[in-house]
C-alpha cells in the first residue's frame, strides 16, 4: 500500500516527484558543499545560487540516467518480502551513490565553470563527504517531503474517485 500511496503512479507524478526532490536537494546540498570548499559566507552562497540552474539541469539528466539502474540493483538486493522502508532505503542509497559520483566530478566543473581534471584528481578526497551530505539530505529531507506530497495527492485523488 505504501508503494501505491507514496511513489509516483504515472509519468506526470514522476516529474512532480523529480522536481520536488531536485529543487530541495540542489538548494541544500550545493550550498553546503560549496561552504566546505570555499568557506561558509554570503559570497559563497551567492556564487552557489548562480550555479544552481546549471546544477539542476545536470541533476535532472543524471537522475533520468541512474533511476532505472538504481531500481534494478535495489530489487536484486532486496526481496519481495522486504518492507517499503527497506526497499526505499536501498534505492535511495544506490541512487545517491551513483549521483554523488557523477556530481562530485560534473558539479565541481559546473561550479568552477572550468573543464579540468582537478575534480577527478581530488575525487577520493571529496566524494565521501559529498556522498554523506547528499545521503542525509535525500533520506531525511528531500525524499520524505516528496513522498508526503504524493501521499497527499493520492489521498485526494482516491477520495475524489470514491465520490
Amino acid at each position: 500500500m505504501a508503494f501505491y500511496m507514496k511513489l509516483p503512479r504515472n509519468g506526470k507524478e514522476f516529474i512532480l516527484f523529480l522536481v520536488i526532490v531536485s529543487l530541495i536537494s540542489v538548494n541544500i546540498i550545493a550550498p553546503i558543499i560549496a561552504g566546505f570548499e570555499a568557506g561558509f559566507s554570503l559570497a559563497t552562497w551567492q556564487h552557489t545560487l548562480n550555479s544552481v540552474p546549471f546544477l539542476l539541469i545536470a541533476i535532472v539528466i543524471f537522475v533520468l540516467l541512474t533511476h532505472k539502474p538504481a531500481e534494478n540493483l535495489a530489487s536484486k538486493i532486496t526481496s519481495e518480502t522486504d518492507s517499503f522502508n527497506a526497499k526505499i532505503t536501498m534505492t535511495i542509497l544506490i541512487n545517491v551513490a551513483m549521483m554523488s559520483v557523477l556530481m562530485t566530478i560534473v558539479g565541481a566543473m559546473i561550479a568552477t565553470k572550468t573543464l579540468s581534471l582537478a575534480p577527478v584528481q581530488q575525487f577520493f578526497y571529496k566524494w565521501p563527504r559529498n556522498f554523506t551530505i547528499a545521503l542525509i539530505v535525500e533520506m531525511l529531507i528531500a525524499q520524505p517531503i516528496a513522498r508526503a506530497v504524493l501521499f497527499s495527492l493520492h489521498t485526494a485523488q482516491d477520495v475524489k474517485a470514491r465520490n
